[in-house]
């Protein structure tokens, strides 16, 4: 039953939107998965699509799916590129990995309009400009 699962918490795990680069055309961004723990994860997968509404009509981006066999603690891995159209819809992406034998997932959606100069942060371990979600 539900109640006989453990309640695996995911801490120190992070989604991350970052500026990689800009010019005066275009500002290229990348989505990566960044782990603060000091263990790895393993068998990775995450799931992203973007949903919402444009000038009153659904939208939905198609669902990509990333496997990575292992993320070293403290580091990061490149997810996706990402386009600045889509930063009106809610970007979501849904992460399960393992640790040891035990399971953890975790849904993670960016806002519409939440990847603005605003709320930028220095992200750690990959140093760059941008957007997390932990």
């Amino acid at each position: 039953m539900i109640k006989d699962l453990p309640a695996n918490v995911v801490k120190d795990i992070a989604i991350a939107v970052a500026l990689e680069s800009e010019n005066i055309e275009s500002k290229i961004w990348y989505v990566y998965l960044i782990n603060l723990k000091k263990v790895p994860l393993e068998n990775v997968l995450i799931t992203s699509k973007g949903y919402g509404e444009k000038d009153g009509e659904p939208v939905k981006t198609s669902t990509l799916r990333h496997a990575f066999p292992l993320v070293e603690p403290n580091s990061f891995k490149l997810i996706e590129p990402i386009d600045e159209q889509t930063f009106g819809l809610n970007n979501e992406y849904w992460l399960s990995y393992y640790i040891g034998r035990e399971i953890f997932d975790k849904k993670f959606i960016f806002l519409p309009e939440s990847i603005v100069d605003d709320n930028f942060i220095k992200l750690p371990v990959i140093n760059k400009p941008g957007v997390m979600i932990r």
